[in-house]
């Protein structure tokens, strides 16, 4: 449990793992208008923590300007049922005991 916290803990790592695999590859500027709340500098340290512990893959192109796209490497993508799950679990969390 705790090496997985280590690496996807916090609280936006998830979510921006949720939004990468909505859509592969996924762009810098994308990710900033799907996560409007995020500051540009905490998503950046949180894509640059996601790369270094391999669960992102960051391409950049030499292009003006430039363009930065991330996706999920394998070990990335081997999340995505932690992730179902756990949506389905808040989804039946907010039926159950806070409903609207």
């Amino acid at each position: 449990m705790n090496i997985a916290l280590d690496i996807i803990g916090g609280k936006w790592k998830l979510m921006l793992l949720n939004r990468i695999r909505e859509e592969c590859p996924m762009r810098f500027g994308v990710l900033r208008r799907k996560l409007p709340h995020i500051t540009q500098a905490t998503l950046t340290a949180q894509l640059k923590q996601l790369e270094r512990d391999g669960i992102l893959v960051r391409q950049a192109y030499a292009e003006s300007p430039p363009r930065v796209e991330y996706k999920l490497t394998e070990i990335g993508k081997s999340l995505i049922p932690i992730m179902d799950s756990l949506c389905a679990w808040g989804e039946d969390y907010q039926r159950q005991v806070r409903p609207r």
